[in-house]
């Protein structure tokens, strides 16, 4: 990727980039994105090994900072050192993300709450954490990383599902909070994406029904009315594009990553 200014300056030059669960498929390519843009790019990950790992594969600076995002004073502080190492967080992306499958009548609480912790909870601390910064500078970016299923229901994820649709509402409502002192808020809403997450459902199929992986895979995109996986590095164009998006460019946006081309004139 080669994005520069007019001046040759690499579009991200002096930005300090923060991404959370960047060890792995989406994360790891944001970061990667990010960082061959020009940006300074924070590791927020679990494993600081394998994040370590992710850091030597970028072309720029980087930190590694560890924590549990669903526990709030460890991703508060994660946040703070990153900004201690780097400078201040100039774009946030909520990355980190699980999910949990089962039928409503076999999902307890804890599956709920676990789901809200990780898909709200987590992306609700990290911008409390790093907005009064931005807010300062009158500048900033928040990409929340959700999928199509916070526009739309799916059967047997209904905690996970739940826990999107509040992502959602939260990029909406935070980007007309904070939208007119300049900082941006919006959110890239990936298809069935070539994650481990994939990877593990096409497992489970395989195991349930005896399916071959391209079978697994198959049935999972047609009723997804998908034509093809996505891949990461779509996302993660996606994600640089909204971060590189100027003054004045919408807000509050859920920008759907399915792998289809845009209709003709759109």
């Amino acid at each position: 990727m080669s994005l520069h200014t007019s001046d040759s300056l690499p579009v991200l030059a002096g930005k300090h980039a923060l991404v959370t669960g960047a060890n792995r498929g989406i994360g790891a390519a944001i970061a990667r994105a990010l960082s061959a843009a020009g940006g300074r790019v924070s590791l927020l990950v679990r494993d600081a090994a394998r994040g370590e790992a992710v850091g030597a594969s970028l072309p720029g600076p980087y930190t590694v900072v560890v924590a549990d995002v669903t526990d709030r004073d460890a991703l508060i502080g994660a946040c703070a050192a990153a900004a201690e190492a780097l400078g201040p967080i100039d774009i946030l992306v909520n990355n980190a993300g699980t999910a949990e499958s089962a039928p409503l009548l076999k999902s307890n609480t804890a599956l709920f709450e676990r789901m809200i912790a990780m898909h709200l909870m987590a992306p609700v601390h990290a911008s409390q954490a790093v907005l009064p910064s931005m807010l300062e500078r009158g500048a900033g970016h928040i990409v929340n990383v959700a999928s199509v299923a916070g526009l739309m229901g799916a059967p047997y994820v209904t905690a996970y599902t739940s826990a999107k649709h509040a992502m959602i509402g939260l990029t909406r409502s935070l980007a007309l909070e904070v939208g007119p002192r300049g900082v941006s808020v919006n959110a890239v809403c990936p298809a069935y994406t070539d994650t481990d997450l994939v990877t593990g459902a096409v497992e489970r199929i395989v195991q349930r029904t005896g399916r071959s992986a391209s079978e697994a895979l198959h049935s999972i995109l047609a009723d997804a009315g998908q034509t093809r996986i996505v891949t990461s590095e779509e996302v993660a164009d996606a994600v640089l594009a909204l971060c590189t998006a100027p003054p004045g460019a919408p807000v509050g946006q859920a920008i759907v990553i399915d792998g289809r081309a845009a209709e003709p004139g759109a």
